[in-house]
């Protein structure tokens, strides 16, 4: 662990129980500016851009412990943090100095909006017009910049392309519309954009990033490092569920029952399979994050670009600890009783894990990416 990691991992876990607490008094609304604020103050979103323009960057697994312990204090906590933190990491990584000296002047700043292709790119003299509408802007309410993800259309005959583009949210219009199950407090509103100038300089290539700086890790692109952000949500909610679980069962005694839930040999093998499904699915995690860097690093020293086939392993992980984590904080959700029915972190796990699985990073098409990639040996 670095010192740097171990700084901001201890300012995590100072702030979770006011983090815990602000999502209580949310009540379905954003999450609350004093925890953003404090949040901010801590530098817990520079975890993951580079060191040149002000951020942290740690490790891959640093990351995914920093993230995972917000996301067991409040899962819509946990999201917007990993979600604006990759964002801002994306652009400072891949973007050149012309757009990085302006938007990181004062620091790594909130980033939030939706990246996949849902609008149209025009290319005019010196960058695009951008034109879409977008969902899923999770902390869009407090960022200062939004992005957006669009395909182009090139000013001469030259093929369309996927890009990632950053403007200020002052350019973007929001709908404010997020009436959900679960993670609520994301306030993930749909927003549309309207003809916008943007730079070139302000937006990269999907297929083709160029890394202006930082290491060797953000040479793995998009996917993994999104990946990356998503896995450790699914962990902090899932080791937040557990724990719940165990608190209520020194306590909690069914009707009829001649003792509390640790007296109860069900419970306590079903306790022990959920515990066992989480360390299990943190390995697999930690592991195939851990090699991908490795290997990017080692790929970066020979000239060569990293194997795709660690990057696959980070996204599978991925969707596996997600799908885990639908199981596992359901089985204790059902363990909890009634108990689980009242307001507390047991019922806003549930609904955040089951809004959390929906989303693109774990859908099925990566399941089966890896497995034709099993069985092609």
């Amino acid at each position: 662990m670095s010192e740097k990691q171990a700084e901001l991992l201890d300012r995590a876990r100072d702030l979770a129980s006011l983090i815990d607490t602000n999502a209580a008094k949310a009540d379905g609304g954003p999450v609350l500016e004093a925890t953003v604020t404090a949040m901010a103050e801590a530098g817990l979103y520079s975890a993951m851009a580079p060191r040149e323009v002000g951020g942290a960057e740690l490790s891959l697994v640093d990351n995914l412990d920093l993230f995972a312990e917000v996301s067991r204090a409040d899962g819509s906590t946990g999201w917007c943090l990993m979600a604006s933190a990759g964002a801002s990491a994306y652009f400072a990584a891949w973007c050149p100095d012309s757009f990085t000296d302006q938007a990181f002047a004062d620091g790594v700043p909130r980033v939030a909006g939706q990246f996949a292709p849902a609008g149209t790119a025009v290319e005019v003299e010196g960058g695009y017009r951008l034109t879409g509408d977008y969902q899923f802007g999770s902390g869009l309410n407090d960022a200062a910049w939004a992005g957006a993800g669009a395909f182009t259309q090139p000013a001469d005959d030259s093929p369309a392309g996927y890009r990632f583009f950053m403007m200020p949210k002052s350019e973007v219009q929001l709908k404010g519309n997020w009436e959900v199950l679960g993670l609520t407090g994301t306030a993930s509103w749909d927003y549309s954009i309207d003809d916008v100038f943007i730079p070139t300089e302000a937006s990269f290539d999907f297929f083709d990033i160029t890394r202006h700086r930082g290491g060797p890790a953000y040479d793995l692109g998009v996917l993994p490092l999104t990946a990356l952000g998503h896995a450790a949500w699914a962990l902090g909610l899932m080791r937040r569920a557990i724990d719940e679980l165990v608190d209520i069962a020194q306590t909690k005694q069914r009707l009829g029952a001649p003792s509390t839930l640790v007296g109860s040999e069900h419970v306590v093998m079903q306790v022990a399979k959920l515990e066992a499904r989480y360390c299990a699915s943190r390995a697999w995690v930690y592991n195939s994050f851990g090699e991908a860097e490795a290997q990017a690093i080692e790929a970066d020293q020979q000239g060569e670009a990293p194997d795709p086939a660690r990057s696959l392993d980070c996204r599978m992980a991925t969707v596996h600890a997600t799908q885990e984590a639908a199981d596992v904080i359901q089985g204790a959700y059902l363990l909890a009783g009634t108990t689980a029915l009242r307001d507390g972190a047991l019922q806003r796990c549930f609904r955040d894990i089951h809004a959390g699985t929906q989303h693109a990073m774990v859908s099925p098409n990566i399941s089966r990416e890896f497995g034709a990639a099993v069985l092609e040996g």
